[in-house]
């Protein structure tokens, strides 16, 4: 007698749709994106998917700030790890937490596509506070200047959209493999290792 399929428990399963989401999300954007896609990667049915988060909207919603909340974390472990070290040292330690935060593939992305809609009444709002969130950490926690808070951010910005043009899949060019050599220095390795496919997510094919 087989025994009965193990249930997971909602916060579980919530979880498991946001991961997936974000996966979907950064590799379609808004518009393309599809709950039956997420459904799919998650391992659910898109039933499941809108009774848990009520809209395509809604769950993009809270995958954006499921990522706002991975940059604030990534941020604030930054900075306690850091202690009384230099602030021309903490930089780029921050820079290089962020840029791994590529390896949830997607997640960066997903934040670009977000600070896109800012025109949209309902999602607009969320990035904006999303965006104000960041810049208020490295201005009050981590102690930038205006200027020094505002070039990272420009090149946090650039990070996400060299991933958003799937950049990576062409290194092979020298004009893209300088770019990115400046952009990610000793993690460029790692961002080709992700996306030199050209892809954003393993759901990429899957029909829309």
């Amino acid at each position: 007698m087989n025994s009965p399929r193990q249930r997971l428990p909602a916060a579980e399963r919530r979880a498991s749709i946001l991961a997936a989401a974000v996966e979907v999300f950064g590799a379609r954007g808004y518009t393309a994106a599809t709950t039956d896609a997420i459904a799919q990667i998650a391992g659910i049915s898109q039933a499941y998917v809108i009774r848990t988060f009520g809209s395509k909207e809604a769950l993009f919603i809270a995958t954006a700030e499921r990522v706002v909340d991975q940059v604030a974390e990534v941020f604030r472990g930054v900075l306690a790890e850091s202690g009384d070290v230099a602030q021309d040292r903490i930089e780029p330690r921050l820079g290089d937490a962020y840029v791994r935060l590529a390896e949830d593939r997607g997640a960066l992305v997903t934040l670009l596509h977000l600070f896109t809609l800012g025109q949209d009444p309902v999602i607009g709002p969320v990035a904006r506070e999303g965006f104000l969130r960041i810049y208020t950490i490295l201005r009050d926690e981590a102690g930038l200047s205006a200027a020094r808070a505002t070039a990272f951010l420009a090149n946090g910005m650039l990070v996400s959209t060299i991933l958003g043009l799937r950049l990576p899949s062409r290194s092979d060019d020298p004009m893209v493999a300088e770019l990115l050599s400046a952009t990610f220095r000793e993690n460029t390795g790692l961002v080709t290792d992700l996306f030199g496919d050209g892809q954003l997510s393993s759901d990429s094919s899957a029909p829309r």
